[in-house]
């Protein structure tokens, strides 16, 4: 059970909830996971307990861009929209 306990304590120091991060801090902490756990040397409960952090940031990150992505397309859109609408603004 240390070993649960040790994952929990490290897996602490970042924040619990992995959907309040933004974008940027997301990736970063990603980008660590991915790090520690091909570098290898872990317990399986410490590897568990990285992937599924992991998997939980890899999550925000997509909620992330998926959101900026449905922004660039809706001001495409508007200004597309604009354009048909006022020809002569072309």
């Amino acid at each position: 059970m240390s070993d649960d306990r040790n994952a929990t304590a490290r897996s602490s120091d970042s924040p619990a909830d992995p959907a309040t991060l933004g974008y940027e801090a997301a990736r970063d902490e990603l980008a660590e996971v991915v790090r520690r756990l091909e570098a290898g040397g872990l317990s399986l409960e410490d590897s568990l307990a990285l992937w599924e952090r992991g998997e939980q940031l890899a999550e925000t990150c997509q909620r992330h861009l998926t959101g900026a992505r449905q922004r660039i397309e809706a001001v495409i859109a508007a200004r597309e929209q604009h354009t048909d609408a006022h020809p002569s603004a072309k």
